[in-house]
């Protein structure tokens, strides 16, 4: 791994959302700005609700959060494709609630050992920060402001995926479902890979639901390695899937991957079984 690693990962991905970004026709949504006194700033963040939403008050939502939640980062083709599956009746009705970055690479980062790591940003290692934010500001806000169920999840590509990967395995029951596309899990000498085997058999009772894929040009590697320890250990409440997606790009995953993802983790659902 060389330090110039993520900055041409980073304008491949940032040249494919642009000439594609045009295209994207993002759907109605609310804007609201929470204050958070654990990252020290306020954040924007995006709300879609589905269709119908407005029209009674009886029925609680699943909420899908997504860091890289900007209008100009990657909720517009992510509420878009939701929505088109929505309207289809291929996807449950959710909420989709994105977080606009601020310092991307300090938020989506753990700590490292690894000097190249730090090159990338002039502050890294603040992902438990940002998952507290999540978690004791951002969804009590959003559970005080819609209806919601209890069914939360996380979806993310990049640093974004090694967000959520780092955040299944320190705070399990945070989310119930944890979608990381082309996570970069080479991050701290690959630690939450190498950690993986060992958390799986300290944590035989967890229950989750854990997505992980891979494109063909950048971590397929790390990412399998995980798939090993998961293929090993993981504990029968712990369902997971790994997705390698060779004829994707890391530039072109999120995109290529997400309609599909999307109705295969969150089909719609019976009467009997909504919460």
């Amino acid at each position: 791994m060389t330090p110039l690693r993520p900055f041409r990962l980073a304008l491949a991905l940032l040249a494919a959302l642009t000439a594609a970004g045009a295209a994207a026709q993002v759907p109605a949504y609310d804007s609201l700005t929470v204050a958070s006194a654990a990252l020290g700033e306020a954040r924007h963040v995006n709300v879609y609700t589905p269709p119908g939403y407005s029209a009674s008050e009886r029925p609680r939502y699943p909420v899908l959060y997504m860091p890289d939640g900007g209008t100009q980062e990657d909720f517009g083709h992510v509420s878009a494709a939701l929505d088109a599956a929505i309207r289809a009746g291929e996807a449950r009705p959710m909420l989709l609630v994105g977080v606009e970055n601020t310092e991307r690479r300090r938020d989506m980062t753990g700590p490292t050992t690894v000097d190249s790591d730090r090159e990338i940003a002039p502050r890294v290692g603040g992902s438990a920060a940002f998952r507290a934010f999540f978690r004791d500001e951002l969804m009590p806000e959003v559970r005080r402001r819609y209806r919601v169920s209890t069914e939360t999840a996380i979806v993310g590509e990049s640093l974004a995926g090694l967000f959520i990967v780092e955040a299944f395995f320190e705070e399990p029951a945070l989310f119930d479902t944890y979608v990381a596309l082309s996570p970069s899990l080479w991050w701290n000498g690959e630690a939450l890979v190498q950690g993986a085997g060992a958390w799986l058999r300290a944590h035989p009772d967890v229950q989750a639901t854990l997505y992980v894929s891979s494109a063909q040009d950048d971590v397929p590697a790390e990412a399998g390695r995980l798939a090993d320890a998961l293929r090993a250990g993981a504990p029968a409440g712990l369902r997971w899937t790994y997705d390698p997606r060779p004829e994707l790009t890391h530039a072109t995953i999120y995109r290529g991957s997400w309609p599909q993802v999307l109705r295969t983790l969150f089909p719609p659902q019976a009467a009997s079984e909504r919460r």
